[in-house]
């Protein structure tokens, strides 16, 4: 008995393969926006499947060896298994489909799908063993597969991203081998590094939209980009031409490419979700074709999200980005207009404190490791006293209320032409501006775990006292103080110094500590583009696949972080702010040490800057393959990058006038003179990769590339060299790749080293750094009935990364060179929050009828250290998510996810503001942490 309800064809001919074991292979650009009439009833599979295909303009050829192809009627090419299978073989016949993305990326559609799922690849062969799907390289956009390819690729089916279920955009990085996620600052500004390089790299590693960068630099990726509902799939490229065909992209780029538009029939999908910790979101994808407008489609999306964040809060934060795509296809080609619109608000999570006991990290008494959270509602509007320099004004609101604002929008076209002999030439540019309100606190910045001590130790006029010299001018100012007492800016409450057990009681632990208030504006202007022509051509056994092209981006940057302070506050979920009072014996308040819990000004520079970028690329890549098992590429880029700059200068100036406080002076505020600065790099990327295949199962590829991230004024570019080489083998219902790969990243500066003889003494040092390591990445489907429910996919990353050759003398206090301490010390070292090892694993069942799929992913996250001294260590830790995808109707999913079923306590860094070589001080340390148990709830409906 065969059931096969209307609907998307896509999802019909999968449910097709499972229903009659059939093998089938079909192009999914030949399916997809098509829609079938379905087919019930006691019929053979040839009938089935001819029922399904009525009118859908595709028809079946029977190939003599069993295999079964779908394909358009007009189609001659693919009649073969192996003309699909092997696509680079026939010299780039396979072009891309018209109305297809031109990614700048190469890309991979390795195809993972389930029969809970629907696969979006560009090739689909199901019902053997798993795919060996296309590859799309920019420029070349020739078509290769995982066999052939000789680039480190990771695929992100729809499937897998709802499995995942990513509570934020650089969750779904977590799913590419050899990149370590910090994602635990909150939805935006998380850090993440690839293939042993130290945490914090992001800039060697770019998320993309459709095959561009929103931006050339100037903020993270994640803070421009957010993934949503109009994401079809995420493709991911490591070193190799991932420096050559996109900018700044060294280490990795993340191709987030977007769903393909309706030219036949309306459709969309829409979603809602919600979360334990209170997080409302809505998303909506919708395309139609234009019926007075022939081939000519569009589609509008976007997500409205309401979130107090996944730690506890007193705010909640509402954002939306709306996004809409007007797309026209001719005979030859394509063009595609997006507009893109968002204004979001986002929490923002620096570090908090930690207890360490015996070897033992656990929460501060009164302040949660797991959901915990120092902003409390005296964060939200603080009017902080500024240069009057800076803008206009005296003073300047910090706002944990908006936390992190953004507001943008982007102006994008994409187009494609085909001609005679080959030729085809692709352009494509875009616009954006935001402008990027950080508001954020960063506690135990600039102190450390000198600014985190006791209460009365805090009240107290001596040296120990983290603020002495404050209680030093108190003494002075106010004749009579016999005591100092602090007075709570939410209640009222004063506390002095006599009540000694009420200070050591506060909240559990009778601490108090130093918090700094950070705004930093940034003003984003940024235009880009990426255009170039392609040349395909072939002989007897050999074709040859030839892009030329050039990028053009030109960057626009003002940068406002003036009227950085500091305040005191407890040690407690949703922390008070307080004020240091003056008091006699009689417990009368004599006068106020600070400005409304303000007590310094200024600590993070004058934060006044301006820059002008750009960048004038050229580039050449090329795709030659021979007799169909041996592909040869290589690719260059010249890029010419210039900047223009200017800094402000600091000296001290009194605040505003009528400020309370003894603070009236700030001793770095902006004077409104500038510095002019200006640099120009002229680095050339290059790349070259060598595949062979074996057999049809079993292919080695080795890899070389060096490219750069630029460094604006920087007279020199950093480099990144990679070298990488694998095996790839896909039979018996497994696929698999492991690759071997070695990092360089030399002659680097890492400020804030450890002097050896005096740990509080924090100074630059230059060093190389090499990572050797090896990356895993398999999925295993028994082929047999009934072990074909089950399924298993394991990636794992193992990394040595190491300092070496230490170099540049270091002085101590009495001016003697102490180089030699200095690289005795630190080679041999780790990089600080680079882990060794990572790993996860994910089992799940195919529930029975098509009703959608259990599964259990364990991640792990080996011990990092803290800085790069190595004297902090962060242990490994190991998160169980569970989750269910449950198919309600035909069109309708259930998707619940639960996230560290354990209540693991796990660390992604201790504190970077300390200094690079951190210290655990009487048991205490700071350090930002991942969340306990919380749970996702999706309802997904396709209409």
């Amino acid at each position: 008995m065969i059931d096969i309800p209307a609907g998307d064809l896509r999802s019909a001919l999968e449910s097709y393969i499972r229903q009659t074991g059939s093998q089938l292979i079909y192009r999914a650009d030949d399916v997809a926006g098509i829609n079938t009439k379905g087919v019930q009833g006691r019929l053979s599979a040839e009938q089935a499947l001819d029922s399904i295909l009525a009118n859908t303009g595709l028809t079946v050829h029977r190939d003599p060896s069993g295999a079964v192809v779908v394909s358009r009627k007009t189609d001659r090419a693919a009649t073969t298994t192996p003309a699909l299978r092997h696509t680079a073989a026939e010299g780039g016949a396979a072009q891309t489909p018209v109305g297809q993305a031109p990614v700048a990326q190469t890309q991979v559609a390795q195809s993972q799908a389930t029969p809970a799922t629907t696969g979006t690849d560009d090739a689909t062969a199901l019902g053997g063993a798993p795919d060996l799907q296309e590859i799309i390289v920019t420029g070349t956009r020739s078509k290769r597969n995982l066999l052939n390819a000789s680039v480190a690729i990771t695929t992100v089916n729809e499937a897998d991203l709802a499995q995942k279920a990513p509570r934020s955009t650089v969750d779904v990085l977590e799913m590419i081998p050899g990149i370590f996620v910090e994602g635990t600052a909150g939805p935006v500004s998380n850090n993440y590094s690839v293939r042993g390089l130290p945490g914090g790299s992001q800039q060697f590693v770019r998320l993309i939209e459709d095959g561009m960068p929103a931006i050339y630099g100037g903020l993270n990726d994640d803070e421009v980009f957010q993934n949503d509902i109009s994401i079809d799939r995420v493709e991911a490229l490591q070193g190799g031409s991932s420096g050559i065909l996109t900018p700044n992209a060294a280490g990795a780029s993340i191709n987030f490419i977007s769903r393909k538009l309706n030219f036949d029939e309306a459709g969309g999908i829409a979603r809602i979700t919600g979360t334990t910790y209170g997080d409302r979101r809505g998303d909506l994808w919708f395309s139609s074709p234009i019926p007075d407008l022939k081939d000519t489609a569009f589609a509008i999306s976007g997500y409205y999200d309401s979130t107090p964040g996944v730690r506890s809060s007193p705010f909640r934060y509402e954002t939306y980005h709306i996004k809409g795509q007007l797309e026209h296809k001719f005979e030859d080609g394509w063009i595609r207009f997006t507009v893109k619109d968002w204004d979001e608000h986002d929490p923002y999570y620096a570090d908090q404190p930690y207890a360490y006991n015996n070897g033992t990290i656990s929460s501060v008494p009164g302040l949660d490791s797991q959901f915990g959270n120092i902003i409390g509602k005296g964060f939200a509007n603080i009017s902080v006293p500024d240069s009057c320099y800076a803008h206009g004004q005296c003073f300047r609101t910090f706002s944990m209320q908006d936390g992190i604002h953004a507001t943008g929008h982007q102006f994008r076209v994409d187009g494609e032409r085909e001609f005679d002999h080959g030729i085809s030439l692709f352009a494509r540019g875009r616009y954006t501006e935001t402008d990027w309100d950080f508001n954020g606190v960063f506690s135990g910045s600039g102190t450390g775990n000198g600014g985190l001590a006791s209460a009365l130790t805090y009240l107290t006029p001596t040296s120990a006292s983290p603020i002495y010299s404050l209680l030093q001018q108190g003494l002075a100012a106010f004749p009579g103080t016999t005591q100092f007492g602090i007075r709570n800016l939410t209640t009222g409450q004063v506390t002095p110094a006599s009540n000694a057990a009420a200070l050591n009681g506060l909240n559990g632990n009778g601490l108090l500590q130093q918090t700094v208030l950070n705004r930093q504006l940034v003003k984003l202007r940024d235009w880009g583009s990426d255009f170039g022509a392609k040349w395909e051509t072939s002989g007897d056994g050999w074709a040859n696949s030839l892009t030329v092209g050039g990028m053009i981006y030109a960057t626009d940057i003002n940068t406002d972080q003036s009227g950085v302070s500091t305040v005191i506050n407890d040690v407690t979920n949703q922390s008070n702010i307080y004020d240091v009072v003056a008091m006699n014996n009689a417990g009368a308040v004599l006068g106020t040490l600070g400005n409304n819990g303000l007590i310094s000004y200024g600590n993070w520079g004058q934060g006044i800057s301006a820059t002008h970028q750009t960048s004038k690329s050229v580039y050449v890549n090329n795709e030659f393959t021979w007799n169909q098992d041996l592909h040869v590429d290589f690719g260059v880029r010249y890029e010419r990058e210039d900047t223009d700059a200017v800094a402000g200068n600091s000296s001290a100036l009194p605040i505003p006038a009528g400020v309370g406080g003894l603070v009236q002076v700030s001793p770095s505020a902006f004077n409104g003179t500038y510095s002019y600065n200006s640099g120009h790099e002229s680095p050339v990327h290059v790349t070259a990769g060598v595949n062979y295949t074996i057999a049809q199962n079993l292919s080695v590829y080795a890899r070389y590339a060096h490219a750069y991230q630029t460094q604006g004024t920087n007279p020199e570019a950093t480099a990144l060299t990679l070298y990488e080489g694998g095996v790839t083998y896909s039979d018996y219902g497994l696929t698999g790749t492991i690759r071997g790969f070695r990092t360089e990243f030399n002659n680097q500066t890492w400020g804030g080293g450890v002097n050896p003889d005096n740990p509080n003494l924090n100074q630059a040092f230059f060093a190389d750094s090499q990572t050797n390591g090896v990356d895993v990445d398999l999925f295993y489907r028994p082929q047999y009935e009934p072990l074909s429910a089950f399924a298993i996919h394991a990636q794992a990353t193992y990394q040595d990364p190491t300092f070496s050759n230490v170099k540049v003398g270091f002085t101590d206090v009495n001016g003697t060179n102490i180089a030699p301490q200095v690289a005795a010390f630190y080679n041999g070292k780790v990089p600080g929050r680079t882990p060794k090892i990572l790993y996860a694993i994910t089992p799940e069942y195919d529930l029975p009828n098509n009703k959608g799929q259990i599964y259990l992913r364990y991640k792990y996250v080996g011990r990092i250290f803290a800085d790069n001294g190595n004297q902090v260590e962060l242990p490994g830790y190991g998160v169980v998510s569970i989750g269910a995808i449950y198919n309600l109707t035909p069109a309708m999913t259930l998707n619940v996810s639960v996230d560290n079923v354990t209540d693991e306590l796990g660390l992604t860094e201790g504190n970077p503001r300390q200094g690079f070589t951190q210290q655990i001080v009487n048991g205490y340390f700071y350090g930002r942490g991942i969340v306990g148990p919380n749970a996702m709830v999706s309802l997904t409906a396709k209409f």
